[in-house]
C-alpha cells in the first residue's frame, strides 16, 4: 500500500503565480459569440489559440507532431541488424586472421575452414546459424560471435523490460539464470491470473524474489500487467513495422539470443500470456519509418515506438475534438516526458484557466442545456469594450475617461476606489479611514496614498428614453461590420445600465424586419440570409418606446450600411423591394418625421461608402435636424457612444462636453 503521507511531485510553474486571470479570455470569447459562435466553442477556441503571455492547445499539438515526425524520420529499423553484421564481420576477419597466421594446422583443416569462412550467406541470420556449431581458432572471433548471442538476449529482454539491455552488459551465467528464474516465475504468476487464482501474496513474494528488475515499482499485479502490456505491445508493434525481410532475420536470429532457445521460449509465452490478459493494447498496429541515419536496436525501437503511442495519445488529448472532451483529459505526465515540464505547465495553464471560466459564473446552461454567457460575463465584457471605447475617444481629444458622464448629477449613495480622470467628489471619511487601517503599523509613513481614495458616485439628474436602432441585414455580416454592431451595443447598454441608471435603453435589430432585443439577444444573434432593411418598422418600435417615456429626453441612434428595402404593410406582412420602392421611403421618412414631432434628438452612422446611401442618409438627417456619422467599422462603437453622450450633453444632462468636442475630425456633420 503507498504511503499517504509522501508529497506529491512538484508539478513545475511558478508556485508564487496569482491566480488565472479569466479577463482576456472573457473578451475573447464574447467577442467570438458576438460573431456567431457557442460559448462552449468560443471557449474552445481560445484555449486553442491561448492568450498574449500563454499557450495554446494548437501550439502544443504543432510540437506534439513535429516530435513525432521528428522520430519517424530521423531513425530506421535496421540498428540490431546493423550491429549484429558488425560483429559477425569482426568475427570472421579476425578468424581469417587466425588462419593465416596458424603454422601449425593441417593445411586441409586451414583450406576447409577458409572456404567456410569464404561462403557464408548474404543473411546475416543466417550466417550466425552456420557459423553456431563452428570450432573458433581465434579467441578475439569467438569474443565478438559470443557478444552476438549476448547482443540477441539483452535486446530481446530489452524489448520487454526497459533498461535490461544496460543492466545486463557483462552479465554472468548467473545473471542470466535469475532472469531466466524471474521469467518463468512471472509466467506462473500470469497464468495464475487468467485462472483467477491469484493473490496479492502471490504478487509480493513475486516482488520480493525479482522487484529490482521493475525500476517502475508497481504495488498491484495490475499495475505489473499495465506496464508489461503496454510495453510488449509497443514491440509487437515494431515487429509489424519492419519489412517481412528484417523480420525474418530477427526471428531467425532470436533462436540464438544467450546461445539458448530456452529465453525466447519464456518470451514467447509472456507475450501470450499478456495478449490474453490484455487484449485492449494495439497489438496489430505499425509504423512507417523513414530512412534516417540513426538505426534503432529492439529495444530503443520498443521505446520509441511507445513514444509514438503517447503523442498519437497526446495528439487525440490536444484536439479535444471528441464528445465531453476536458482538458483534464490530458495526460501531463505523457506531455512532460515528450515535450519536457514547460509544455506540461503550459498544459496546466490551460487546465486551471478551463476550470476557472467554468466555475467563475462566466457561463450557465440554459433550460435547452446549451452554455451561454451570463448577465456577470455580460456586465464583464460591456466593461472591457467601454474601456475600449474611452481610450478611443479620450485618444482623439484628449478627454477623460467615461465616468465623467455622472460628475454633476445626484449622489447615489455608493463610493467606489478613485481612477485617473475621475472628477466625482472625494469621500472623505471613507478615504481617511482605508489610510488609517492601512498603515496602522507605520506611525512614521504617510497618513494615506492615491489607492486609499474614494470617490461618491453619482447619477445624471436627466432623464433619457435611448432607442438604438442597429441593421442585422446579412449585408452587415458580410462585409465585416456585425461584431462591431454587437460589441456597439453593448458597450452603451453597459455605459447606461452603470453611469446613467435613470436613462431607458432600446435594442432594436432590424433586418426584413425589426424586433426589439435584450441585449444578450443581439449579442448572440447570428448573421441572417433574408434580403431587406426595414427601417420603417425599426422607426415604429422606437417612436414607441418614445412615447412610453413621455418625461424623458428621445435619443434615436441609428446604424445601417443600406437604404431602406422593406417597410411593414397594414396587415403585417413585410413588402420587400430593391431597388427601395417608393413606398417605402415614404413610411420610413414618415415615423422619422413622427421621432421628431416627439423630440427626438437623431444621429444616423452611416456604414460603407455607397454615394446613394450616402445621400439618402443625409437627407434624412437635414429633415429632421439630425446629423450623420460616417465611421470605421472599429471605431463605430466610439462614435455611438459619444454621440449619445453629447446628446445628453444638449439636453441639459452631466455629459463631458459637446458632440464636437469628442468627435472633431472624426466623422462629419449634416444639418
Amino acid at each position: 500500500m503507498k504511503d499517504p503521507t509522501r508529497f506529491k511531485r512538484y508539478e513545475g510553474g511558478d508556485p508564487l503565480a496569482p491566480p488565472v486571470d479569466i479577463a482576456e479570455a472573457l473578451d475573447a470569447i464574447g467577442e467570438d459569440v458576438m460573431a456567431g459562435y457557442s460559448p462552449e466553442r468560443a471557449m474552445q477556441e481560445f484555449l486553442r489559440r491561448g492568450g498574449q503571455d500563454r499557450a495554446g492547445l494548437d501550439d502544443l499539438a504543432r510540437r506534439v507532431a513535429e516530435r513525432r515526425r521528428d522520430l519517424l524520420q530521423r531513425h530506421n529499423l535496421d540498428g540490431t541488424l546493423d550491429q549484429v553484421r558488425e560483429l559477425l564481420e569482426t568475427a570472421v576477419l579476425e578468424e581469417r586472421k587466425q588462419l593465416a597466421r596458424d603454422a601449425l594446422m593441417d593445411d586441409a583443416d586451414r583450406a576447409f575452414r577458409e572456404m567456410r569462412m569464404e561462403n557464408l550467406p548474404d543473411s546475416p541470420a543466417a550466417a550466425v546459424t552456420e557459423l553456431a556449431d563452428y570450432d573458433w581458432q581465434s579467441p578475439d572471433a569467438r569474443a565478438a560471435y559470443e557478444q552476438i548471442k549476448d547482443l540477441l538476449g539483452r535486446e530481446l529482454l530489452d524489448q520487454r523490460f526497459a533498461g535490461m539491455k544496460q543492466a545486463l552488459e557483462n552479465a554472468t551465467d548467473a545473471d542470466r539464470q535469475a532472469i531466466n528464474e524471474m521469467l518463468s516465475d512471472l509466467n506462473d504468476l500470469l497464468e495464475k491470473r487468467a485462472a483467477g487464482l491469484d493473490t496479492q501474496e502471490d504478487f509480493e513474494e513475486f516482488m520480493a524474489q525479482h522487484g529490482q528488475h521493475f525500476p517502475e515499482d508497481p504495488q498491484t499485479l495490475d499495475e505489473l500487467l499495465d506496464t508489461l502490456a503496454e510495453r510488449s505491445a509497443a514491440a509487437q508493434r515494431m515487429l509489424n513495422s519492419m519489412s517481412p525481410e528484417q523480420r525474418a532475420e530477427l526471428m531467425q536470429l532470436s533462436a540464438q539470443a544467450f546461445g539458448s532457445p530456452a529465453l525466447m521460449g519464456e518470451l514467447d509465452r509472456l507475450d501470450m500470456n499478456l495478449m490474453n490478459l490484455r487484449p485492449g493494447e494495439d497489438w496489430d498496429g505499425s509504423q512507417r519509418f523513414g530512412d534516417g541515419d540513426q538505426g534503432l536496436g529492439l529495444g530503443d525501437g520498443t521505446g520509441v515506438l511507445q513514444d509514438l503511442a503517447d503523442l498519437d495519445a497526446l495528439s487525440d488529448q490536444l484536439s479535444q475534438s471528441y464528445g465531453g472532451a476536458r482538458l483534464d483529459d490530458v495526460d501531463l505526465d505523457r506531455l512532460a516526458r515528450q515535450l519536457g515540464e514547460e509544455a506540461a505547465v503550459d498544459a496546466r495553464r490551460l487546465k486551471e484557466l478551463e476550470r476557472a471560466l467554468r466555475r467563475s459564473g462566466a457561463m450557465e446552461r440554459g433550460f435547452d442545456g446549451e452554455l451561454r454567457l451570463t448577465p456577470k460575463a455580460m456586465r464583464q465584457l460591456g466593461k472591457a469594450l467601454l474601456r475600449d471605447v474611452a481610450q478611443k475617444m479620450s485618444g482623439r481629444q484628449g478627454q477623460r475617461d467615461l465616468r465623467r458622464a455622472g460628475a454633476a448629477g445626484d449622489l447615489s449613495g455608493a463610493t467606489r476606489s478613485w481612477e485617473f480622470g475621475d472628477t466625482e467628489p472625494w469621500d472623505v471619511p471613507r478615504t481617511i479611514l482605508n489610510g488609517t487601517l492601512r498603515r496602522a503599523g507605520d506611525p512614521g509613513g504617510p497618513r494615506f496614498s492615491v489607492e486609499d481614495i474614494e470617490v461618491a458616485e453619482t447619477e445624471a439628474r436627466t432623464q433619457a428614453a435611448v432607442a438604438l436602432c442597429v441593421d442585422t441585414s446579412f449585408s452587415m455580416a458580410m462585409d465585416g461590420r456585425w461584431v462591431p454592431m454587437k460589441q456597439t451595443a453593448l458597450a452603451l447598454h453597459t455605459l447606461i445600465g452603470t453611469r446613467f441608471r435613470g436613462d431607458d435603453l432600446e435594442l432594436i435589430g432590424f433586418g426584413r424586419h425589426a424586433q426589439s432585443m435584450r441585449i444578450e439577444e443581439l449579442t448572440a444573434l447570428d448573421a441572417r440570409w433574408a434580403k431587406g432593411t426595414n427601417l420603417h418598422h425599426a422607426l415604429l418600435l422606437a417612436n414607441r418606446h418614445f412615447r412610453k417615456h413621455p418625461n424623458a429626453q428621445p435619443v434615436l441612434l441609428i446604424v445601417t450600411d443600406g437604404e431602406p428595402t422593406s417597410h411593414l404593410e397594414p396587415d403585417g406582412e413585410v413588402y420587400f423591394s430593391y431597388p427601395p420602392h417608393p413606398m417605402t421611403i415614404a413610411l420610413a421618412v414618415r415615423e422619422l418625421d413622427n421621432a421628431r414631432r416627439l423630440g427626438a434628438q437623431t444621429t444616423f452612422f452611416r456604414l460603407g461608402e455607397d454615394p446613394g446611401l450616402a445621400r439618402f442618409i443625409e437627407s434624412m438627417a437635414r429633415r429632421v435636424e439630425g446629423s450623420v456619422i460616417a465611421p470605421e467599422a472599429d471605431d463605430l462603437g466610439a462614435a455611438v457612444v459619444g454621440s449619445y453622450l453629447g446628446s445628453r450633453g444638449r439636453s441639459g444632462g452631466a455629459a463631458p462636453g459637446s458632440y464636437e468636442d469628442w468627435f472633431g475630425g472624426r466623422g462629419f456633420w449634416v444639418g
